[in-house]
């Protein structure tokens, strides 16, 4: 089986301190799973493993069967993989004073000239890609303000349309509601548990949100210490087992409000889109 996801023996270290600790993980196509742990345990270390931003000391970790990093190195076709791969971050990592539009037609730099790249000049068909990504995530009001014009969900969604353009086949994400009020929090899991359902992406979240991890996703991967402590169904998560993980009682790690199971949103189409988005240069 060519997994989405495999990580052989991967392992970390910053001087004395060991981050990651020889580990192995296997997602499947279209997987869901939520990565949980108290801080520094150890997830955000493991994510950027997964996708290439960090190399490991040893170890091997494979994006649908070929091999991103092995060894401590980069592959030589590492910068191909990484296009299968979207990443979502806890700061959106948008350009604030580019606009909505230009933010997401960052995801098509992969497939196209660095020339083209660097002075903007985007096909029809990717601008209509942008526009489509914007309206299925329920934003394509805001195509042409700035980033920093948006609240933290709306710029959080964006950054899941950028991936939508980059035609990600893998979504990682690190902490993506840690700075999301709940309404919105809902609103992007939401959006990625669609994409999960109804395009395949395979997904891997890391959460501090235990009721989050229950509500959204089957699969539960626990890490302390460096180490995978618990890898199953999220329904076997019991209270005695997150007040060891965490360190504090399971009410103190339920959020305000239930989080509620992913809502179905319909991807939208337009054949209207604003002569800006669709214009070709």
């Amino acid at each position: 089986m060519s997994y989405a996801l495999a990580i052989d023996g991967i392992s970390k270290s910053y001087g004395a301190v060991r981050a990651v600790s020889s580990l192995n993980l296997r997602i499947a196509p279209g997987e869901r799973v939520a990565l949980i742990g108290a801080s520094g345990s150890g997830k955000s270390t493991l994510i950027r493993l997964a996708s290439g931003l960090l190399t490991g000391d040893s170890g091997e970790v494979r994006v649908f069967g070929e091999a991103i990093q092995r060894s401590g190195k980069l592959t030589k076709d590492a910068r191909k993989i990484r296009r299968r791969i979207g990443l979502i971050f806890q700061k959106f990592n948008l350009v604030n004073r580019m606009s909505v539009t230009s933010n997401v037609l960052v995801g098509a730099l992969g497939r196209i000239s660095e020339l083209r790249g660097t002075f903007g000049f985007y096909c029809r068909a990717d601008r209509e890609a942008a526009y489509s990504a914007l309206c299925q995530v329920g934003i394509e009001q805001h195509a042409h303000k700035r980033a920093e014009a948006l609240s933290g969900g709306q710029q959080q969604r964006a950054a899941i349309a950028r991936a939508l353009v980059q035609r990600a086949k893998v979504i990682i994400a690190d902490e993506p509601i840690a700075s999301l009020d709940p309404k919105s929090a809902k609103r992007v899991m939401d959006i990625l548990a669609d994409l999960n359902k109804t395009q395949g992406i395979t997904l891997l979240v890391s959460l501090h949100q235990v009721d989050y991890a229950r509500a959204y996703f089957d699969r539960v991967v626990a890490m302390r210490g460096g180490e995978i402590v618990f890898d199953g169904p999220s329904s076997k998560l019991t209270p005695e087992f997150l007040t060891e993980l965490y360190g504090a009682s399971a009410e103190e790690l339920i959020l305000p409000g239930q989080a509620g199971p992913a809502e179905t949103h319909q991807p939208m189409t337009r054949n209207d889109a604003p002569a800006e988005l669709t214009r070709a240069h």
